[in-house]
């Protein structure tokens, strides 16, 4: 069994879905539409066979919070800290929120945690070589 795919509500489909292209790689479909409900969305592929389905309904705004319980990050696996220290500056540069500096983890992970346009936690994680 695999995960098939992760969904986000977002109001800013082709922002959020520009992100995941050009900072991670992703191939996204063409536009979804659904007028009669008010709905679109686009998939994004990456290389290991998750998807993200980024979606807007124009019934569904707003978040509740900026911490609640739920999806806490998403984490994309680079090759080597050069990688995550490289697209961490890369999204600094172009204005996207650091919210974790590059480190070591306790479990053996370098990381560093950004922000995509909607807020999303993303981590940048490469597994430490001994």
């Amino acid at each position: 069994m695999e995960i098939a795919h992760i969904a986000i509500w977002t109001e800013r489909l082709e922002e959020l879905r520009d992100f995941y292209v050009r900072y991670f790689g992703g191939v996204s479909n063409d536009k979804y539409t659904n007028p009669d409900k008010g709905f679109e969305s686009y998939f994004v592929a990456f290389g290991g066979g998750c998807r993200l389905e980024l979606m807007r309904r124009t019934d569904i705004q707003g978040r509740n919070s900026a911490m609640q319980l739920g999806l806490c990050h998403l984490a994309f696996e680079l090759g080597s800290r050069e990688e995550v220290l490289t697209l961490t500056e890369r999204l600094r540069s172009d204005n996207h929120p650091i919210l974790g500096e590059p480190r070591i983890t306790g479990d053996g992970y370098f990381e560093s945690v950004a922000a995509d346009p909607d807020g999303n936690q993303i981590e940048l994680t490469c597994k430490q070589t001994p």
